[in-house]
């Protein structure tokens, strides 16, 4: 099934049990999904849609270090709950040993064992992750690999 397949039947699961959290969560998403899908003038592929889910995760998680850095438990705790809400759409992640495992294989098939260049490391490594691990897992397994 589709994502916004899924998120659709979500949607109405969440109208119907009146979960305001979720319902919320679900409302912007499919609100950045719609928006994507007019920027690019197609239906969004499951990849264009993951795409975006990461990027509300990423917004999300951003907002959630600023919370916490100002001492707003409240706003945390609720930022936490929108999180785990979209985590559910995004696919199984990596666990760091595989991460790191897969992305030393990507780096020796390219070739790139100099920390001088961690811009194209990082380019291969995220595509040899495919989506399964997040930017920040993939980071560090690129620096511990080439240090």
């Amino acid at each position: 099934m589709s994502i916004t397949k899924r998120l659709d039947q979500d949607f109405v699961q969440a109208m119907k049990a009146r979960h305001e959290v979720e319902l919320s969560v679900l409302r912007m998403l499919r609100s950045a999904l719609k928006n994507r899908q007019i920027e690019l003038m197609h239906e969004l592929s499951d990849e264009e849609a993951l795409a975006v889910v990461r990027s509300q995760l990423k917004q999300l998680k951003d907002g959630l270090a600023s919370f916490e850095a100002g001492k707003r438990e409240d706003l945390a705790a609720q930022a936490r709950a929108e999180i785990a809400v979209l985590e559910r759409y995004l696919p199984a992640q990596l666990p760091p040993a595989e991460v790191e495992k897969v992305v030393r294989q990507a780096l020796a098939e390219a070739g790139i064992s100099a920390k001088a260049a961690m811009g194209k490391a990082m380019g291969v490594a995220m595509k040899a992750v495919a989506g399964q691990a997040d930017g920040t897992a993939v980071k560090a397994a690129v620096e511990a690999i080439l240090s």
